[in-house]
């Protein structure tokens, strides 16, 4: 049997192979969060759009922790809070107010990717933000917005604060809250929430040492911000470089995703 026709068996007869593989994808981002330490419980929620015209994305079944998620489990919803795939379990109405607003503006915005990691948090909830200090800084502040905390995100009439405040932008702090990024496919908006956390943890370790110094003139950031814009070479590396890896690295430490 060839790897295509091993693909299409798996995939259930309900649902068209790139919504499965999309599902694949979804699953692993759920646990790879997990392996890497990023999850809250059952809380927070990452999204992706089902392929086709319609505005339907996948979500987490409010209930299950993060390293438990498998392509099958992850609940199908209509921008209108519709579920369309059957499940013992509801969605987190919290994550449906973000990413419904996301999904709804952003054609691109294939993911979106939201957590509440201590670093993360930490940083959001400092007047100053994430600030240029390193490398991996620079990977994110020329691409990061912030949004200012409203509460708990059950109410709708947030949500188009929340896309005035997204933008264009692939990466966001919600102020008093955690992180969030977007891509084209979910390996680009795991790969800016890589480097979004790691950022964010490089910030509190840089200030708890002391005053930080900066280490690149003002003209070192433009040269970064220039050769990091390019959202196609970003793309191409998140999907062809960066996720084959991680999906290797998950079948050998938490498997199971796939089914």
């Amino acid at each position: 049997m060839s790897p295509a026709e091993a693909r299409l068996k798996e995939v259930p007869s309900n649902m068209t192979e790139a919504e499965w593989q999309q599902r694949v994808n979804l699953a692993a981002c759920y646990r790879l969060v997990s392996l890497y330490g990023w999850d809250d419980l059952v809380d927070t929620h990452i999204s992706a759009r089902v392929p086709g015209p319609d505005h339907h994305f996948l979500i987490n079944p409010y209930g299950l922790m993060f390293d438990e998620i498998t392509a099958s489990s992850l609940v199908k919803v209509d921008l209108h809070g519709n579920q369309l795939s059957e499940s013992e379990y509801s969605i987190n109405p919290a994550g449906f107010t973000i990413h419904s607003a996301i999904h709804e503006v952003r054609e691109d915005a294939i993911c979106v990717l939201h957590l509440h990691t201590l670093d993360g948090t930490a940083v959001s909830s400092t007047a100053e933000g994430l600030l240029p200090l390193n490398q991996t800084a620079q990977l994110v502040t020329h691409d990061l917005a912030y949004h200012d905390y409203e509460g708990i995100a059950l109410d709708h009439d947030e949500r188009p604060r929340l896309q005035k405040d997204l933008g264009d932008h692939n990466h966001m702090l919600l102020r008093n809250h955690g992180t969030l990024t977007v891509g084209r496919s979910v390996a680009s908006a795991f790969e800016r929430m890589y480097h979004l956390e790691r950022a964010c943890s490089m910030q509190v370790r840089t200030r708890a040492l002391g005053t930080p110094v900066y280490p690149v003139e003002e003209i070192a950031i433009e040269k970064n911000t220039e050769l990091l814009a390019n959202r196609d070479r970003a793309e191409l590396r998140a999907t062809n470089l960066v996720w084959p890896p991680l999906l290797r690295k998950l079948d050998r430490e938490l498997p199971g995703y796939r089914s």
